[in-house]
């Protein structure tokens, strides 16, 4: 049975992406930070399957990251860990570049030394910023990021193509945009906006605060497109070399 570990699986795409490789006959391990509140609810649903099991790291703690890797012995690693909130990068900068450039380093080490791993990174469409060219982008449109969240993912980017290039490994980048599904946070966007239309409906909130309304985004839906996109993912890096960005 192939072992896929996920970091960042009680994410949106983590939750979805854990039912899809357990479908797929997967063995699937989760990485998920501890945390005083409990933040399993996109995954409660997946321990009834034997298959399915979770362990405690974060990608900022090389150690406790490689005792979990070397326990797994994977297969696959699927890096959806991330501080992955545009606007709060800007209050915890530092922690942004630990976890989403030097945690993907700790990743890439590791594979490095166990070369036959196949492994993914999930970056993101805010590597872009203000390119100055109009949609859509592609991997040759200029990279100018806006927010610390996208220059760590642009770091995580160039050091994913590095080690792929200098190593000669199976690693791999998808560049995401926005995407969105029930499971969603309830400090993003989308979610902020229609539970706050539920609650002024039933008179428990009288206004919605928002921030810059200047700010546009091109949303997809995450269900059964979203499945469609991962398992052409999960193909690529079954089946193929994958040698582009």
């Amino acid at each position: 049975m192939k072992k896929a570990i996920i970091a960042g699986c009680t994410g949106q795409d983590g939750s979805y992406l854990s039912e899809l490789l357990l479908d797929e006959g997967y063995e699937v391990h989760g990485i998920m930070r501890r945390s005083a509140s409990f933040s399993e609810g996109r995954i409660e649903h997946l321990y009834k399957n034997p298959n399915f099991f979770n362990h405690y790291g974060d990608l900022t703690d090389a150690a406790a990251l490689y005792r979990v890797l070397d326990e797994i012995k994977p297969d696959y690693i699927y890096n959806l860990g991330a501080m992955s909130h545009v606007r709060i990068s800007f209050d915890v900068p530092e922690y942004t570049i630990q976890a989403n450039t030097i945690g993907v380093l700790h990743l890439l080490e590791y594979v490095r030394k166990n070369p036959h791993i196949r492994f993914y990174q999930a970056s993101s469409s805010e590597m872009f910023g203000r390119p100055g060219v109009n949609p859509p982008f592609n991997e040759n449109t200029p990279m100018i990021p806006q927010s610390p969240y996208g220059v760590a993912k642009l770091a995580a980017y160039h050091l994913t193509q590095q080690y792929r290039d200098g190593y000669g490994l199976f690693a791999t980048t998808g560049i995401l945009f926005n995407h969105e599904s029930p499971r969603r946070g309830e400090n993003f966007v989308t979610k902020k906006v229609t539970q706050a239309v539920a609650r002024i409906k039933l008179h428990k909130q009288d206004k919605l605060i928002l921030g810059n309304l200047d700010a546009k985004r091109d949303w997809g839906w995450l269900g059964l497109i979203g499945k469609t996109t991962l398992k052409q993912v999960i193909n690529i890096l079954d089946q193929m070399r994958f040698r582009c960005c």
